[in-house]
């Protein structure tokens, strides 16, 4: 969904965006922001973690639990549930599950369960995706929306081929505006950073991930896979794979829609003052 100008967007009487970019970026923040101003916000995260991905999730609480005797015993009379809190602004309940390779005596996982949970995390990445066209029917019908964002997890780009074919790229582009958020050096820094502190769901694809396992064996001259700490690599990790999302982003907005600055972004306090970004990307790709 492109514009010819400015005026084509503002007059629409009803607006959907996509956004995406590295996660952490500011995708949640402005949604949630707009979600007040009678927007409706619909979290591919969310989605994943809740419609396509709860019951691994949950089996993976109780399979945990059942190591505990007394709340083995409890689970099996049907006296207590276990169930997750997963909301758009915690999704540690997916992270924690998705984990990360290495010791299995550090919390980690070994290579193969891993790649067994990123694929699920593939399939049901795409299903989300798929499903905008959906919500935003869902939205105006059930809710009386008008206005649409879809907030994509930063993986979004790991899961789609950029062209014309792709059934992802079909869904979004043709009922949604495509808006990549930009980061700096600066905001790459700050990510990595914060990822010390709050892991987020982690993607790779998969051929992505073998070569990377390797190389990071490799530089720490580590010979047996459960010698890996999987707190190292998936931080490690997490900067490798921004740095090879990041030329990928803007492929796709170059393509399909428009980039703004996420520090533009994060000057923005309400709706008008989105919109009038909104603007600005339009007439800098209609001049170019």
């Amino acid at each position: 969904m492109l514009f010819d100008d400015a005026k084509s967007f503002t007059s629409s009487p009803a607006k959907a965006v996509t956004l995406f970019g590295m996660s952490g970026v500011g995708k949640t923040r402005i949604s949630n922001l707009l979600r007040k101003n009678n927007w409706f916000h619909y979290s591919i995260d969310y989605r994943i973690g809740t419609r396509y991905m709860g019951e691994f999730i949950t089996d993976n609480l109780k399979r945990e639990a059942m190591k505990v005797e007394f709340l083995s015993t409890l689970l099996r009379s049907d006296s207590i549930d276990i169930s997750t809190n997963l909301r758009f602004e915690n999704l540690e309940p997916l992270s924690t599950y998705l984990g990360a390779p290495g010791d299995t005596k550090k919390g980690g996982l070994s290579l193969k369960e891993y790649q067994k949970r990123q694929e699920q995390h593939r399939i049901a990445e795409i299903a989300a995706l798929k499903d905008v066209p959906h919500f935003i029917e869902r939205a105006k019908n059930l809710y009386g929306y008008e206005n649409f964002i879809a907030d994509t997890g930063g993986s979004m780009i790991e899961v789609v081929t950029p062209d014309d074919h792709d059934p992802v790229i079909k869904a979004l582009t043709s009922s949604t505006m495509m808006l990549y958020i930009r980061g700096t050096d600066a905001d790459t820094d700050a990510l990595i950073e914060r990822y010390k502190n709050a892991p987020k769901p982690m993607y790779y694809r998969p051929a992505l991930l073998v070569e990377k396992w390797a190389q990071f064996k490799n530089l720490n001259q580590i010979e047996n896979d459960n010698e890996v700490d999987p707190v190292n690599f998936a931080v490690w990790g997490f900067e490798e794979i921004l740095n090879d999302r990041l030329p990928r982003y803007q492929a796709l907005a170059n393509r399909f829609g428009y980039t703004i600055d996420a520090s533009d972004l994060r000057t923005v306090r309400d709706t008008n003052d989105f919109e009038q970004l909104m603007c600005k990307a339009i007439e800098s790709r209609a001049k170019t």
